[in-house]
């Protein structure tokens, strides 16, 4: 299986959540703009604090446009977190294609590097610790968690570079995920840019405890 189809975005996760799926290019868009309006509100108040109306403000639309394709704010955080992992995908295929890894690490750097590059650059994106504070009952089914990503990349890493795969692996990888997750937020919590230290102790740990099952990453 190839990577772009390992980490592939699948469009119907982004409609989880809505009323009204949308069907025309306009109301695509007009769905677009209110995600990318809850983004931006979330960076400047935060989930606890964040409204429909808010969100309606910053899009120019009313607030009955809001309520068409969502139930409530929850509903749209929820939203905006599915997109948020969804892009973060994305951008683990594309680090992974442009750099190439010739190592384990490597490989599993990549998405590091993707999550570092997504929370400097795109609004919104700390909506993903979100779900840890509201969930719905969907989130109990739904593949956008650490086990998702732990397979997708288990499958990476047992097929091109000779790691055991199976649950093991998987394990370990869920384990990296929620390790990197903590400490990489926490490297932004303050600090639009991240914390250099944070990111470098995170990137530091996660090698360390996988070299400790896999041995140390070397090129061949």
């Amino acid at each position: 299986m190839s990577i772009d189809e390992i980490f592939e975005i699948d469009a119907v996760e982004q409609t989880l959540q809505i009323r009204t799926e949308p069907v025309q290019r306009r109301s695509s868009e007009r769905l677009t703009t209110l995600l990318d309006a809850a983004a931006s509100v979330v960076d400047e108040v935060g989930f606890a604090r964040i409204t429909t109306a808010m969100i309606a403000e910053r899009a120019g639309a009313s607030i009955g446009t809001v309520y068409r394709y969502y139930p409530d704010r929850v509903a749209v955080l929820h939203a905006l977190r599915e997109r948020a992992v969804q892009r973060f995908r994305a951008r683990v295929a594309d680090e992974l294609r442009q750099r190439d890894p010739k190592t384990w690490w490597e490989a599993v750097d990549c998405a590091v590097t993707a999550f570092v590059a997504l929370y400097r650059s795109e609004a919104g994106f700390r909506i993903l610790r979100f779900a840890e504070r509201e969930r719905t009952p969907l989130d109990g089914d739904s593949d956008l968690d650490a086990g998702y990503f732990a397979r997708g990349l288990a499958e990476v890493l047992a097929e091109e570079f000779g790691l055991p795969g199976g649950n093991d692996l998987i394990f370990r990888l869920e384990v990296v995920v929620e390790m990197a997750e903590a400490l990489l937020t926490r490297a932004f919590a303050t600090n639009p840019h991240g914390d250099d230290r944070f990111i470098a102790e995170c990137r530091r740990i996660i090698h360390d405890y996988l070299a400790g099952f896999y041995g140390q990453s070397t090129a061949g």
